[in-house]
């Protein structure tokens, strides 16, 4: 869904990239970073006890291991340094990092557990779905809803709003549970209409 958005903030972090290319980060570096981000940002979530400031770091936290999968790709793509091993390893450290933050969002007891875990296992289907799909070469970039980005811009959005009224942080999880396993559907249909269309068309 924030697919083109996505790609005009990457084509402005030209500069950003070429500052971490200069004191030798590579992509692979830049997405190790981007998970100990996250897993900090997942330990402030769990620590919290309901103390906003705990919750605004654990926000700010969130973002910056966001920017970072967005600069480590930039890195890749302006530095010749793709490679297949790159692309799958970013992935699973982006697997990683979701896990974490939600649990330490079930943790710091800031949302209810059967929702925390509806969302936690949405993120990982809506990911396990396209890498399924692509295998089977079907292009699955910006099919669904709640894709990656989407998904940390509504945690961020609703911790901020938590820091003024704590239950907006469990209506966050909620919305994250039913949007991303929405994705999750939508990526089903898409992919069985695409093979359906294929089969006829190799027919």
């Amino acid at each position: 869904m924030l697919t083109k958005l996505k790609k005009k903030v990457q084509n402005m972090l030209t500069s950003e990239a070429k500052a971490a290319h200069k004191i030798g980060l590579t992509p692979n570096a830049v997405s190790l970073i981007g998970l100990t981000l996250a897993i900090f940002s997942a330990a402030a979530y769990a620590i919290t006890q309901n103390q906003p400031l705990w919750i605004l770091l654990a926000t700010i936290l969130l973002l910056a291991s966001g920017f970072c999968d967005a600069l480590d790709g930039i890195l890749a793509r302006n530095y010749q340094q793709e490679s297949v091993f790159g692309g799958f390893f970013d992935s699973l450290l982006d697997r990683y990092a979701d896990a974490a933050v939600y649990a330490g969002v079930i943790i710091g007891g800031l949302c209810d557990p059967s929702w925390g875990l509806a969302a936690l296992a949405g993120s990982m289907l809506v990911s396990y779905s396209r890498a399924r799909a692509e295998a089977a070469e079907i292009n699955m970039e910006s099919v669904g809803v709640a894709e990656r980005a989407e998904r940390i811009l509504i945690l961020a959005a609703a911790s901020v709003a938590a820091i003024f009224w704590l239950p907006a942080l469990n209506i966050g999880i909620v919305l994250l549970a039913v949007l991303s396993n929405l994705t999750v559907l939508q990526r089903g249909l898409y992919v069985y209409k695409s093979l359906k269309k294929k089969k006829i068309t190799e027919n």
